[in-house]
């Protein structure tokens, strides 16, 4: 990715996480997450769902645990060469290929599996949109916290790790 390329500072509770985002391959999701981004919508949100040896998402419950209000959804850039690759980030969604709001994942390991393998229900794929270029220790670290059960979802941290403040940076 060039350096000519947007990036996000995610100033988490466990330390900051800097994210470059690829705006050729993935307009529309970069795009929308700048959007999130810029109105303020990201701070104080959780990482609510982390699965050591596969993913940590985040960017749609505050610390009560309540959803956030979302945009409408977006298109699924998933088609656009992009691979699920150890600290890329994608774009979280229902069944529906193209239900993506502001929720995203970090990738802990290569999920091949989750890469588009065709336009049809089984292979639409998640959209890779950026990818931590700096503090990926911090996300390695959110994957040693303890989780349990809440709200009806499984696999959330018994600490809240918070993003305090999400922010376009300058290169």
């Amino acid at each position: 990715m060039s350096t000519a390329q947007p990036k996000v500072k995610l100033t988490t509770t466990l330390g900051e996480i800097i994210i470059q985002l690829n705006t050729e391959k993935a307009p529309v999701s970069s795009a929308n997450f700048l959007d999130y981004v810029k109105a303020g919508f990201y701070d104080g949100t959780i990482f609510h769902r982390i699965i050591p040896g596969f993913m940590a998402q985040g960017g749609g419950f505050d610390t009560s645990f309540a959803q956030k209000a979302t945009k409408a959804p977006i298109i699924n850039e998933a088609d656009n060469g992009l691979t699920n690759k150890r600290g890329t980030l994608a774009m979280a969604r229902t069944n529906d290929p193209n239900s993506a709001t502001a929720q995203f994942f970090i990738n802990y390991k290569d999920n091949s599996f989750l890469n588009h393998t065709g336009k049809n229900a089984s292979g639409w794929g998640y959209a890779v949109f950026g990818e931590v270029i700096e503090g990926l220790d911090v996300v390695d670290a959110m994957a040693k916290e303890p989780t349990s059960n809440r709200g009806g979802h499984q696999d959330v941290p018994k600490k809240d790790i918070i993003i305090d403040k999400a922010e376009v940076i300058t290169p």
